[in-house]
């Protein structure tokens, strides 16, 4: 049977609750949120960090907490690439994924780097190959078989989009 639905006005006198944050005097968080009124605490902000290296900060704050990490400040590509996520709000997906994106590509800058050092990386090592074959050795099949599988297809296209002048010059 299809129900009926009918519009009604609701009186908030007969609702239980309702508008119960009105009076900021009914309020407990009312003296957290307004930072303005005296809560009572001695409390004093501590001392600021300094920085001497570039730190991103979220729009969505008007000032950095007292203490922050400085690890690492953002160069090359993928700190550009953290520049422009940053002038997106944290409620952005943009945000996120410029971020994650960010990421990947630093792995790369770092692979690259340490080649440029003449540091070949341990990938396998720093992968957790050995981990992986110790607990999960099926699940490291599986991978190799999916990689192995993507690399194939891979070459077969790469070699298979060779222009003609290119095939009669072998």
């Amino acid at each position: 049977m299809a129900r009926q639905i009918t519009s009604q006005t609701i009186n908030p006198e007969d609702v239980i609750g309702w508008g119960v944050d009105a009076d900021s005097r009914n309020d407990p968080t009312y003296p957290m949120r307004d930072r303005t009124v005296e809560t009572g605490s001695d409390w004093n902000r501590p001392k600021s960090q300094r920085t001497d290296i570039e730190v991103l900060q979220s729009m969505e704050y008007n000032r950095r907490p007292a203490v922050f990490g400085t690890s690492v400040a953002p160069a090359g590509l993928s700190g550009m690439i953290r520049r422009a996520a940053f002038g997106y709000s944290e409620s952005d997906w943009r945000h996120w994924l410029m971020l994650l994106g960010a990421d990947r590509v630093n792995m790369v800058e770092g692979i690259v780097d340490d080649l440029t050092h003449g540091h070949l990386p341990n990938v396998p090592g720093e992968m957790g190959v050995r981990a992986e074959m110790r607990h999960n050795r099926n699940g490291l099949v599986k991978k190799a078989a999916i990689g192995a599988g993507i690399a194939v297809v891979a070459v077969a296209l790469l070699g298979r989009n060779r222009s003609p002048s290119r095939r009669h010059l072998r």
